[in-house]
C-alpha cells in the first residue's frame, strides 16, 4: 500500500470521510486522495514521492503558486514578530487600504477568518439594512456552508449529489429564493411575487462551484437594475473571483458595481481570511459604529494579513493579469483541439486564470445544464491525467486555475498529457 493509502486509512478513523473538506475525499472521481509532502511553485509531491503540475492552487487561493518566496519572507518575519495580538495592527489598514484601491466599492470594510464569515456577516448586514428577510441565490451558487446558503448550492453538495442539507431548519430554508444563473426574468418574477421582502440578491459573478460558467453580457446589469428598482441590495460574492478574473476582480472585469462584496482565497494569500465591505452608509452599521453584531478573536491576525498584503502587491506588477489571463486561454484553447483531435463533445472557457471544462456540447449557461454533462468520462480523463502528473480539481463541478509560477512550457506539457489522458479516457 501506498503512504497516501496508509494515511487516508489512519484519516477515516479520525475525520469524516477522511478529510477536512467534502470534496477532497476524491469521491466523485475515484481512487484514493493523494497527501502532501511538499508544495514549491506550481508542483505539489505526495508522501510517495510523487509530482503534480497543480491546477487546484488550494481551490483558488494561490495566484502566485505555491511557497511564493516574498510571501514567504513576509509571514516569517510577521510570524517573528507575534503571530496573534487580539488587537490592531498596521498590516490589517495596509492590507484594507490596498484592497480599497483595487476595488473602490468596498469604501468601508471588515476583514474575517473565511468567505462563510464573509457572506453570513454581509447576509446579515443586508438583512438590517433593508428591515428584509428573504435573499435571493442561484441554483449550484456556494456561499459557503451557512444554513441559508446550503439550498440548491454548488461545490462540495453538487459534487456529492447530496440534496439541501440536513440540519437546516425548514423556516430557515424558506428565507431563501432560488433562480437559474443567467436567468434574470426568473430573478424579476421573485421581486415580483415578493414584493418588499427581499433585502439582496448574493450572486457568484463567474460560477467556479459548479465547473466554470460565465455570465450573459446583459445578466449582472439586470441584477443591478431589479436590485434599485425594488430596494433591495446586490452582494457579489467574489471569494472566488475577487483579484483572479482581473485585478479589480469581476466587478473591473464586468464593470458592474455591487453594495456589498464578500472576499476570501487571494486576499488572504493563502492563509485562513475573508473579508466583507462596501457602501460607507452600509458598513457604518456593523458594530462598534452601529448595532449590527459580528466580532472574531483571529480576525485581522498579523500573519494573514502580511501573507494577503504580500500577495496582493506581487499582483500589481506591470502585465501580471495579461500575462495569466493569456497562459490560461492557451491551456483552454489546447483543451478544446484535445477533444477536437479525440472525437470528444467538450466546452471550455475561462476569465482571467479561472477556467474549466464540461463533456458536452454546450454551451453550460446554469446548473441545470452542467448536471447534465458528462461526469463519468471526466472522472476517467482526472485519474489519467493524474498518473501523467496533472492534477485536476477531483469533481467534475469545480472550476481550475492557472498561477504565475506556471511557465509557458508547464502549459505546453499540461496541455499533452491532458490530450493523452483524454484520448485514454475516451478508449474506456
Amino acid at each position: 500500500m501506498t503512504k497516501s493509502g496508509e494515511l487516508f486509512d489512519r484519516a477515516k478513523r479520525v475525520l469524516p470521510g477522511g478529510v477536512n473538506s467534502p470534496v477532497r475525499a476524491f469521491r466523485a472521481v475515484g481512487g484514493t486522495p493523494f497527501f502532501v509532502a511538499s508544495a514549491e511553485g506550481a508542483r505539489l509531491t505526495d508522501v510517495d514521492g510523487r509530482s503534480y503540475f497543480d491546477y487546484v492552487c488550494s481551490w483558488g487561493p494561490l495566484i502566485l503558486g505555491h511557497a511564493h518566496p516574498v510571501v514567504l519572507a513576509a509571514v516569517r518575519e510577521a510570524a517573528a514578530r507575534g503571530w496573534t495580538y487580539g488587537a490592531p495592527c498596521e498590516a490589517e489598514v495596509a492590507l484594507a487600504e490596498e484592497v480599497q484601491r483595487r476595488m473602490p466599492s468596498l469604501e468601508v470594510m471588515r476583514f474575517v477568518n473565511s468567505g462563510t464569515e464573509a457572506t453570513m456577516a454581509a447576509v446579515r448586514l443586508a438583512r438590517a439594512a433593508t428591515a428584509r428577510d428573504l435573499i435571493v441565490k442561484f441554483d449550484g451558487c456556494y456561499h459557503g456552508h451557512a444554513d441559508g446558503f446550503l439550498v440548491k448550492a454548488g461545490s462540495g453538495v453538487a459534487t456529492l449529489g447530496l440534496p439541501d442539507s440536513p440540519g437546516v431548519p425548514a423556516a430557515l430554508a424558506s428565507l431563501t429564493l432560488t433562480a437559474p444563473f443567467n436567468d434574470a426574468r426568473s430573478v424579476a418574477d421573485l421581486f415580483r411575487e415578493h414584493k418588499d421582502q427581499i433585502a439582496a440578491i448574493i450572486v457568484e459573478p463567474f460560477l467556479g462551484n459548479v465547473g466554470f460558467i460565465g455570465p450573459d453580457s446583459d445578466f449582472h446589469p439586470a441584477l443591478r437594475e431589479l436590485c434599485d428598482q425594488y430596494g433591495a441590495l446586490l452582494i457579489f460574492d467574489e471569494v472566488m473571483t475577487g483579484f483572479r478574473v482581473a485585478a479589480g476582480g469581476a466587478q473591473e472585469r464586468l464593470g458592474v458595481q455591487p453594495d456589498l462584496t464578500t472576499l476570501g482565497k487571494i486576499v488572504g494569500g493563502g492563509f485562513p481570511v475573508g473579508a466583507y465591505g462596501g457602501r460607507a452608509d452600509l458598513m457604518r452599521r456593523i458594530a462598534p459604529d452601529g448595532p449590527v453584531y459580528q466580532a472574531g478573536t483571529l480576525s485581522g491576525n498579523p500573519v494573514a494579513m502580511a501573507a494577503g498584503l504580500a500577495t496582493l502587491r506581487e499582483t500589481n506588477r506591470p502585465g501580471f493579469y495579461d500575462a495569466l489571463e493569456r497562459k490560461t486561454a492557451h491551456l483552454v484553447s489546447g483543451l478544446a483541439a484535445a477533444a477536437q483531435r479525440h472525437d470528444v463533445t467538450m466546452t471550455a472557457g475561462h476569465a482571467g486564470s479561472m477556467w474549466g471544462a464540461y463533456f458536452t456540447a454546450g454551451p453550460v449557461r446554469n446548473y441545470s445544464e452542467a448536471r447534465g454533462t458528462d461526469t463519468q468520462l471526466f472522472a476517467r480523463w482526472h485519474k489519467a491525467a493524474l498518473a501523467r502528473g496533472v492534477f485536476l480539481a477531483p469533481s467534475a463541478f469545480e472550476a481550475g486555475f492557472v498561477s504565475a509560477a506556471h511557465t509557458d512550457s508547464d502549459i505546453d506539457f499540461t496541455i499533452a498529457q491532458l490530450d493523452a489522458a483524454l484520448g485514454e479516457a475516451r478508449a474506456r
